[in-house]
């Protein structure tokens, strides 16, 4: 699809945003949305610039590239990130329908500057009931209502 050089040329892009996140009060972490050669989203971590745990750069890039496109899906596009996703970005990644993530810098570089999510892939990992974080469901008689409202609506939009 890509060719080395032009994989190089969009993670060093992603590489020089990051750096350029950091020199502006934010994290050290950026992300691109390329379809067909083209950048379509563009992303920067903003998570203490908006006080928004889930403003990561690959959801920002995402967030961008879908309002850009003017759709929710991104068949046809590749991710390319200056670090390797986060456990909710990689999910991100795969809700967006991406054709395929690269990334410059893995977690464990990540996790020596102080970034570290290792304890969230373990906790992924563990029954809900051994996870630190609670997860605990109560099951109401109603609970499956809204999935069934959902497949009686001739005019959804499926994703």
């Amino acid at each position: 699809m890509y060719s080395f050089t032009q994989i190089d040329h969009f993670l060093e892009r992603t590489l020089t945003l990051a750096e350029a996140s950091v020199s502006a009060g934010g994290g050290p972490f950026a992300a691109l949305v390329v379809a067909e050669g083209r950048i379509v989203g563009e992303g920067v971590n903003r998570v203490t610039a908006t006080l928004d745990p889930t403003a990561h750069a690959e959801v920002q890039a995402i967030r961008d590239a879908c309002q850009r496109l003017q759709r929710f899906r991104l068949e046809g596009c590749v991710l390319f990130v200056s670090c390797e996703p986060c456990p909710m970005c990689a999910a991100a990644s795969y809700w967006a329908r991406l054709d395929r993530v690269w990334f410059a810098a893995a977690a464990h570089d990540a996790a020596a500057a102080g970034f570290d999510d290792s304890h969230i892939q373990q906790q992924l990992q563990l029954p809900l009931q051994q996870r630190q974080l609670p997860f605990e469901q109560r099951r109401l008689a109603t609970a499956t209502a809204p999935f069934e409202v959902w497949r009686r609506q001739s005019d959804r939009i499926d994703y």
